[in-house]
């Protein structure tokens, strides 16, 4: 597996995430309206790493599971984890984070999940990698991106502990 990213740099582009999620604030006055939410089962580590290096409290996990498109044909018995979103999302400005943004319907099901739990008054999506244009399939965009791959090639991994044993970016 060709190592795109090692966990040097892939702890460089949380500190880079983390610095964008900081620069969102629009000062103390509206420090507190700002939230984190992961999509599990990798952008959820993710967002708790970017809380902890920005100092942004509230962090939160989608489980999309029931919301794909393809459950059907991902799993014919599809593992259910818990959403945990514990403060309302209503008038919140939200960053969606995730992994890897390769078609969009991640993001898509991911948006539909935390539209159920309230209306944020604005979100942002933030992915460690962007696979580029030429991978998708709908019209949605990473605002911040930790790095681009725009290989038509393999599957891109990202790996992370505790989940993973090690911090990666590979291509599958």
């Amino acid at each position: 597996m060709p190592l795109l990213a090692d966990a040097t740099q892939v702890a460089a582009m949380i500190e880079r995430m983390s610095a964008w999620a900081r620069g969102l604030r629009p000062g103390e006055t509206g420090s507190d309206n700002l939230a984190l939410v992961g999509v599990r089962s990798r952008g959820d580590v993710i967002a708790c790493r970017v809380g902890e290096t920005s100092g942004i409290g509230d962090v939160g996990t989608l489980d999309i599971t029931l919301y794909r498109d393809d459950l059907s044909e991902a799993s014919s018995q599809p593992v259910v984890r818990t959403t945990e979103v514990p403060f309302a999302v209503d008038g919140r400005d939200v960053v969606l984070i995730d992994d890897v943004l390769m078609s969009g319907r991640s993001v898509r099901a991911a948006l539909s999940v935390l539209m159920d739990l309230g209306r944020p008054r604005r979100v942002w999506l933030a992915v460690l990698v962007d696979r580029g244009e030429a991978t998708r399939e709908l019209p949605i965009a990473a605002d911040f991106a930790g790095m681009t791959y725009a290989g038509v090639q393999g599957n891109v991994a990202v790996r992370l502990t505790p989940t993973d044993d090690r911090d990666a970016v590979v291509l599958e």
